[in-house]
């Protein structure tokens, strides 16, 4: 399936100039059964040091940095959430998509940095957005637009 990529157990087209986004962890084990398992990536080329994976048809790759390697956190106010950073995720096409990955993470017990919930309501970047870490304390955002093709509109949000 050639242009295919599957995650969370669905087959999607894969984007036409996937990114490559590259990160620590401090466990390969670790790292395959959340990105693997949890999230339902699949697995491309690995060694003893890094493997990949097929997150909605972009590459991501879990780096080795030592057991003792743990994300650390700062914070930036965003529409009254204190959102980590940095972080990492993707922009779901639909809001059916983010349901259903609510769902199969609250089904493995994953615990929310910031739970699922409607962010700059009634503005152009209307979108539902949860924020969580993998098991080596790297962050990730998961969002769909509440209207998709404004995933880019410009226009000014108010300083907190």
């Amino acid at each position: 399936m050639a242009g295919w990529a599957v995650c969370l157990g669905i087959h999607h087209r894969s984007p036409g100039n996937p990114f490559h986004y590259a990160f620590p962890v401090h466990s390969l084990e670790a790292a395959k059964e959340f990105y693997g398992t949890v999230l339902g990536c699949k697995e491309g080329r690995s060694s003893d040091k890094w493997q990949d994976y097929s997150l909605y048809g972009h590459q991501i790759v879990c780096h080795w940095a030592g057991s003792d390697y743990r994300c650390i956190d700062y914070y930036n106010p965003v529409d009254g959430d204190e959102v980590p950073v940095p972080h990492a995720g993707v922009a779901l096409e639909t809001v059916e998509q983010f349901n259903s990955l609510v769902a199969r993470l609250r089904a493995h017990n994953i615990k929310f940095v910031i739970e699922p919930h409607l962010r700059f309501k009634g503005e152009p970047g209307e979108q539902y957005t949860m924020f969580f870490k993998d098991p080596s304390g790297n962050n990730l955002e998961f969002k769909a637009m509440t209207n998709h093709e404004k995933l880019f509109a410009k226009y000014n949000v108010p300083s907190e």
